[in-house]
């Protein structure tokens, strides 16, 4: 990582109100560099308001990077990792990403598209033949009012970009009450010690939720992915990624499991009363497993995230190293999803108003209808997780930042706050 610029004092503890098992440490004192567009005065909000979340029990701690223009315009930690240990936020805390992993490997997917090893108009069923005898899903409802699943066959195969947008049908079965989804949690997909080939397998098993290309429908999408990955590349998730980007971008941190004891004590965790992540399964990154989730499965470190960031903010670059050409980076940064598309939309469309999606990233495309309306650009990147880890990069302003965090339970308050206070620092 770049190192901090004007950041002067280290701790702040005592300037907060907190509980024993809760300490806030944080930096403060700025000198904003020359060239940014940031208010030094309304940045200290930003920890004002985590220190009072820590105070009032929701979080354990956090870590907050603002990069613009290549320098840290903030850089902070706050509370702890543990509060059971009480060890201090620190830049090598290990915090899971959930679904932040998704962007992580539809950037690899990218490359290996850029290397003519797949396509996105390729079917599912060219490399995982299961797929060819998938039904979807239809509910019909009874005389009596219960509800009955009608398979009937898909109009068209499941494709390579169905699965990087998620418009493939493949759902989650931890949220919503449609008869699909409690096919999957009674197919209990999660069960036992299994790996990608067999993780598949169990889906293609499973009616799909809604037609291929019919409707963005979250679910394990880039999970049967990363199996495509392991196939075309003929080596593990992990080992793909790692050869195509977490190693040469400088990822060293970023990988499916903590596999070294030493390292445990680093992992990040929620509070005791705050460790339902409703994903449907146990977090298990201190436990390794066969399988590896392209979907969900990633732990990381703030400066792993935000190397990773300024890859994406810079084109597809990093360090003089071209990553993604042009056309993946700007298939990866379009929206997907949008009108002429075909796609609908239901109420669990989680990139949320205002937002497409590209291939891995929500992209800002409108104001939205709330009003006022949610800061950012046009053209802005997001995406987040279950945990709370969150990623913002908006390339009209040369910037980025970065939120890590453990809590289910908070993060839908703590993602939009943060973000508007960052926003009302930001000084055009």
């Amino acid at each position: 990582m770049k190192p901090f610029h004007g950041l002067r004092a280290v701790a702040c503890a005592a300037a907060f109100a907190t509980t024993a098992a809760s300490p806030v440490t944080a930096q403060s004192t700025y000198e904003v560099p020359a060239g940014a567009h940031f208010n030094a005065q309304k940045l200290d909000r930003l920890g004002d308001y985590l220190a009072s979340e820590i105070a009032e029990g929701k979080i354990p701690g956090a870590l907050l990077l603002i990069r613009q223009h290549g320098h840290d315009i903030y850089h902070q930690a706050f509370g702890v990792r543990d509060t059971a240990t009480e060890l201090s936020m620190t830049d090598d805390t290990i915090f899971r990403l959930f679904s932040l992993t998704k962007p992580i490997t539809n950037a690899v997917a990218m490359m290996l598209i850029d290397e003519g090893k797949l396509s996105l108009d390729d079917p599912l069923s060219k490399y995982i033949p299961s797929f060819a005898n998938v039904k979807v899903g239809v509910e019909k409802k009874a005389p009596d009012g219960s509800k009955t699943l009608e398979l009937v066959p898909p109009v068209r195969p499941i494709t390579i970009l169905d699965l990087m947008r998620h418009t493939s049908g493949i759902t989650y079965g931890f949220y919503g009450n449609s008869l699909v989804r409690k096919a999957y949690v009674a197919a209990d997909v999660y069960g036992g010690d299994f790996d990608n080939a067999e993780f598949a397998e169990r889906i293609a098993r499973l009616p799909l939720h809604n037609q291929p290309g019919a409707l963005w429908q979250y679910g394990h999408s880039t999970d049967v992915l990363g199996r495509v990955m392991e196939i075309v590349s003929g080596k593990s998730l992990l080992a793909i990624e790692r050869e195509k980007l977490l190693d040469p971008l400088g990822m060293n941190e970023t990988r499916f499991y903590v596999t070294d004891p030493e390292k445990l004590k680093l992992v990040a965790r929620p509070m005791p009363n705050d460790s339902d992540f409703h994903v449907g399964f146990e977090s298990r990154a201190v436990v390794p497993m066969k399988w590896e989730s392209g979907g969900g499965g990633m732990v990381s470190t703030i400066g792993d995230v935000a190397r990773f960031a300024q890859m994406i903010l810079d084109g597809g670059k990093f360090e003089g190293r071209q990553y993604l050409s042009p056309k993946a980076y700007e298939l990866m940064t379009t929206d997907h999803v949008g009108p002429g598309s075909g796609v609908d939309r239901d109420s669990f469309y989680f990139p949320g108003d205002g937002f497409g999606y590209g291939l891995g990233f929500g992209v800002r495309t409108d104001p939205g209808n709330s009003k006022p309306p949610p800061p950012g650009s046009l053209g802005e990147l997001k995406w987040d997780g279950a945990s709370g880890c969150y990623l913002v990069i908006d390339r009209k302003q040369d910037m980025f930042f970065v939120l890590l965090e453990q809590t289910p339970s908070w993060r839908q308050k703590i993602q939009p706050t943060v973000k508007r206070l960052i926003y009302e620092a930001l000084e055009n």
